[in-house]
């Protein structure tokens, strides 16, 4: 078991909530992100209702970490996988269809070994070599 700070609950210590855990402390310490301004696993709908168009149907996800500007608006999404996940094409694709529906400016994609940090340039997304502060996300 992992004390969650963000649930303030313990939960199983699975490979992939440890790099959630791992992440949420990269987040916190280096980045200045109160814990406040930040949920892990984050429930939303994607699709259509049910019956809404023939073949659609609503289904529910779960982004693993999304952190808050002030006007509780998500500003970064990040996808965490195990550590002998590659992140690769199918992992990003996940991500951006998350942000259909959390619409965020930042991306982070990551197992632990490899990190990728992306920014929203209109309606696409620009590699980054580093995580901005806490501050610099939402002032660009």
């Amino acid at each position: 078991m992992v004390w969650d700070p963000l649930r303030k609950k313990d939960v199983a210590l699975t490979p992939e909530e440890g790099v959630r855990q791992w992440f949420i402390g990269v987040l916190h310490d280096q980045c200045g992100i109160p814990f406040h301004m930040m949920r892990s696993e984050v429930a939303f709908d994607f699709g259509q209702e049910v019956g809404a168009i023939a073949g659609t149907s609503r289904k529910r996800y779960r982004a693993d970490i999304v952190v808050y500007d002030r006007q509780l608006k998500p500003l970064l999404s990040v996808e965490c996988k195990r550590p002998e996940v590659a992140i690769n094409a199918s992992v990003a694709e996940q991500a951006m269809m998350y942000n259909h529906v959390l619409n965020v400016r930042w991306l982070v994609l990551t197992n632990g070994k490899t990190t990728y940090v992306y920014k929203r340039n209109g309606q696409s997304f620009s590699p980054c070599p580093t995580i901005p502060s806490y501050e610099e996300m939402m002032a660009d």
